[in-house]
């Protein structure tokens, strides 16, 4: 079959790298791709978040099978028009993707759900949000409600800091619209990882643990990004965390969404806290990971596309996935200043070295300028390798990169250092 895949970054690129190796899949559309992408697919220049334009696309092109990889198509109702014009599609509808398009509608959820999560106030008004901040203290959590790209999450260890944040979203300084609303959490203490599920109506399929690096420097430091790397298996979500996330976190979720007559197909990432009461919540998303689609992509051994279709068309239930045993990880390389403002148009060169070195390059935030890769985005490339152990794949990876030949390209030199630690009995 024909399979159409929507966006352009190292999520899309690691599905269409994957459903090209599908035996149930003829061929990859990707819309709008970019340059890494093109190796896999047929790449068409219509913009992700352009309804209309992936509408009339999708007529034209009759795939068997749509996959939505953003969230912002999603929390604009592409599924919902492409279900009503009759295509098979994977993502979730609109009314589903408010899990990642409204921070406030998620807890508000996660409460009714009685799924466990943190303490959380939802503000519109600068001096209402400043007195919950002072009254909780430091360590506390500040969120733009919408949609921030990863973003707009502020840990604040300060007060003011804390306060500060607040103000910027709600006065339109940062996050713009998205800012419009904040939630105000407790700052939960632990370990954190991803958990994400496939879900179809009332079948729920876990895929193997990940854990990703949001903060862009070494040891965790700096500011909150979209991920600077992730890796999979995560060591900290045992058997055991993963039944009590499925059980108390995707499951009660998923019913609530029903109860509220609204079914989910799709993706349902949790985000989540391990901390010493349990797994909690930290936010979910509708979609796969970004960076973590890589590593899982990397280490899933079923027919991806058999797989979503199944996913797509309710046939879900009974359905296995086969892994790779092996460990993956996944350094994301980014532009230098993300993620503030940064320099585009640099030319990126050693990249067939960097693959000749053990390594899959997915691509993110690249495009073609005179012929020749350049970076078009913050984060950029997605460098992964499979191996024995984090440990290896972590050498690999790193190996591969001193082959890169960008200097504006940025990356953490620790990724996947939790799981080598408990490898080397530390």
């Amino acid at each position: 079959m024909k399979v159409l895949v929507v966006g352009g970054g190292g999520r899309e690129h690691a599905l269409c790298w994957k459903l090209k190796r599908s035996a149930s899949v003829s061929e990859v559309v990707c819309v709008p791709g970019n340059p890494g992408i093109a190796r896999d697919a047929r790449c068409v220049p219509v913009a992700a978040d352009d309804i209309e334009g992936l509408t009339e696309l999708a007529q034209s092109e009759q795939p068997g099978l749509v996959v939505i990889g953003p969230e912002a198509p999603l929390v604009l109702g592409l599924a919902d028009r492409l279900r009503a014009s009759g295509f098979a599609v994977f993502g979730p509808d609109q009314a589903a993707a408010e899990l990642e398009g409204s921070k406030s509608f998620s807890k508000q959820l996660m409460a009714d759900a009685d799924v466990p999560t943190a303490r959380f106030e939802v503000h519109t008004v600068a001096e209402l949000a400043e007195a919950t901040i002072r009254e909780w203290g430091a360590p506390i959590v500040v969120k733009a409600s919408g949609l921030a790209a990863g973003k707009g999450v502020i840990v604040a260890y300060d007060v003011e800091e804390a306060v500060q944040a607040a103000n910027d979203m709600l006065s339109g300084n940062s996050f713009g619209t998205a800012g419009s609303q904040v939630v105000i959490e407790e700052c939960l203490i632990g370990e954190e990882a991803s958990c994400l599920f496939l879900v179809s109506g009332d079948t729920i399929l876990p895929l193997d643990s990940s854990q990703d690096h949001k903060a862009l420097l070494d040891g965790d430091q700096g500011p909150n990004t979209g991920g600077m790397g992730a890796y999979s298996p995560a060591p900290c979500v045992t058997p055991e965390v993963a039944q009590t996330v499925l059980e108390t976190i995707a499951r009660p979720t998923i019913n609530e969404l029903a109860a509220r007559g609204i079914e989910f197909i799709g993706t349902l990432y949790a985000g989540v806290m391990l901390t010493e009461d349990g797994p909690k919540t930290l936010e979910f998303n509708v979609r796969f990971g970004d960076p973590e689609c890589q590593p899982l992509m990397s280490r899933l051994q079923s027919d991806l596309g058999e797989v979503l279709l199944a996913a797509a068309e309710k046939r879900l239930h009974g359905v296995q996935l086969d892994w790779d045993p092996r460990p993956a990880l996944c350094v994301v390389v980014a532009s230098d200043g993300y993620p503030e403002d940064f320099e585009k148009g640099q030319r990126i060169a050693g990249l067939d070295a960097v693959e000749a070195a053990g390594t899959t390059v997915f691509h993110a935030g690249t495009s073609l300028k005179d012929g020749e890769i350049v970076n078009s985005g913050g984060r950029v490339l997605g460098v992964t390798a499979l191996a024995s152990t984090v440990g290896a794949a972590q050498k690999t990876v790193y190996a591969a990169l001193e082959h890169l030949d960008w200097p504006g390209g940025i990356y953490r030199k620790d990724i996947g250092y939790r799981a080598v630690a408990r490898e080397n009995g530390e």
